[in-house]
């Protein structure tokens, strides 16, 4: 008699992958400080979770105005939904994870 495999709810789960855009200036100070601080957050509340793309407006900047980013840094949140948009440096951690609906409790 063959015995089915134990199957662990969790690991069967599969993981949300949270997507951000980040809209920032070359290395404007308020650009640098917004990456550090989304990798940061990231980092600690996110790990292997999280895919960032970073547009430079500089660069591309018919990208930044057909994507409708006015200021930078711009921070969306594209994954999962709803998307959400932050404007500035990101130093406010706390409001930030509220802003991007990703308290403790919801994840």
């Amino acid at each position: 008699m063959q015995q089915s495999p134990i199957r662990n709810e969790l690991t069967m789960t599969p993981q949300i992958i949270f997507k951000f855009r980040l809209y920032v200036a070359g290395d404007a100070p308020n650009s640098t400080q917004a990456l550090a601080n989304l990798i940061a957050l990231c980092r600690a509340h996110l790990p292997d979770r999280h895919e960032i793309e970073i547009v430079d407006v500089f660069r591309e900047p018919k990208r930044a105005l057909i994507d409708g980013i006015f200021m930078t840094p711009t921070l969306v949140k594209l994954a999962p939904s709803p998307v959400r948009i932050i404007v500035g440096s990101l130093s406010q951690t706390q409001t930030v994870l509220h802003a991007l609906n990703l308290e403790a409790d919801s994840l």
